[in-house]
C-alpha cells in the first residue's frame, strides 16, 4: 500500500534529512538503515545486480523500518522506472540527466495522467485493490517524488531548462561522473568540479528545488549546513559496512 512520503513532507517542512546509498542488495541491511535512523535510503540499480523480488523486500524492509525507499534506476526508460514503483519505492533516482528532455522523460514515466504517463496496475501500491483508484493515482501523483542526478558537463550546462521541468522533486549531485566527463577523471574535488557543483547548488537555491550534497571531506558538510542545504547523502552502505568492520578488527590487533 502506498506509504505516506515523509521524506518529501520533511523536505517541505525545512528539516534537514540524511540518507544512505544501498549497493548490498539485502532488506536486512535496509531495515538495519532505518532502525540506524536515516530519514531514506537509495536502493541502487544502476551499479548492482538486484533481481525483482529482492527489490520489492528491500522496500518492505524500508517501510517496516520508517525510511523512504528511493530507487536509483539504470536510466529513465519508462519501464524500468515503472517497476522500481509498483514494487513499491516512493521514488526514482535518475543518473545522467543532460538534457530537459531527460527530466521530462523521467517526470512523465513517474506519474498518471494528466501529470504524466505511468502505466494503472493493481497490487501492493494499491493494497490489492482496496484503495479506490482514483484516490490511490492522485495520492501516488502527491508523493512520489523524481530525483534528478546531474552528473555530465551537459547536464551543468543545460541546468537552468532540466530545473525548469515541472515534477522534479530534488537535484542529487554526481562529482565522480562529473570529473569523468571534465576530463580529471576521478578527482571529485578539482576545481572544475566543485565548480560545477556549485552551479547546481545555486540553480536549485534559485529554483527552490531541493539540493542533495554528498559531503566527502569533513569542510563540506559544516559549508553545505550553512548555506542551508537540508538533504545530504553520507556515502554508500558497502563503504561504510568495510570501514566499520576494518577498524573493528584493528582494535584487537
Amino acid at each position: 500500500m502506498l506509504q505516506t512520503n515523509h521524506l518529501k513532507r520533511a523536505l517541505a517542512e525545512g528539516k534537514t534529512v540524511f540518507g544512505l546509498l544501498n549497493s548490498i542488495p539485502s532488506p536486512l541491511l535496509v531495515e538495519m538503515i532505518g532502525y540506524a535512523g536515516f530519514d531514506f535510503v537509495i536502493l541502487d540499480m544502476e551499479h548492482v545486480c538486484v533481481n525483482p523480488e529482492t527489490l520489492e523486500n528491500m522496500v518492505r524492509a524500508a517501510e517496516c523500518a520508517g525510511v523512504t525507499p528511493l530507487v536509483r534506476v539504470p536510466s529513465a526508460a519508462p519501464d524500468v522506472i515503472l517497476r522500481a514503483l509498483d514494487c513499491g519505492a516512493q521514488g526514482v533516482v535518475v543518473p545522467h540527466v543532460r538534457t530537459a528532455a531527460d527530466a521530462a522523460q523521467a517526470v512523465a514515466a513517474s506519474r498518471y495522467a494528466p501529470l504524466g504517463m505511468r502505466g494503472i496496475s493493481g497490487g501492493r501500491t494499491t493494497g490489492f485493490g482496496t484503495i479506490d483508484l482514483a484516490t490511490y493515482l492522485a495520492r501516488a501523483n502527491s508523493e512520489i517524488m523524481v530525483v534528478a542526478m546531474i552528473e555530465d558537463c551537459a547536464g551543468v550546462d543545460n541546468l537552468d531548462a532540466i530545473l525548469s521541468v515541472t515534477g522534479i522533486d530534488m537535484v542529487l549531485e554526481g562529482a565522480i561522473d562529473l570529473s569523468q566527463s571534465y576530463g580529471v577523471s576521478g578527482q571529485a574535488q578539482h576545481p572544475i568540479v566543485q565548480e560545477a557543483i556549485e552551479r547546481i547548488a545555486a540553480g536549485c537555491a534559485a529554483r527552490g528545488i531541493p539540493f542533495c550534497a554528498i559531503p566527502r571531506i569533513a569542510e563540506q558538510a559544516a559549508s553545505w549546513k550553512a548555506r542551508g542545504v537540508q538533504a545530504y547523502l553520507l556515502g554508500d552502505d558497502r563503504g561504510v559496512s568495510f570501514r566499520a568492520i576494518k577498524a573493528h578488527l584493528a582494535t584487537f590487533k
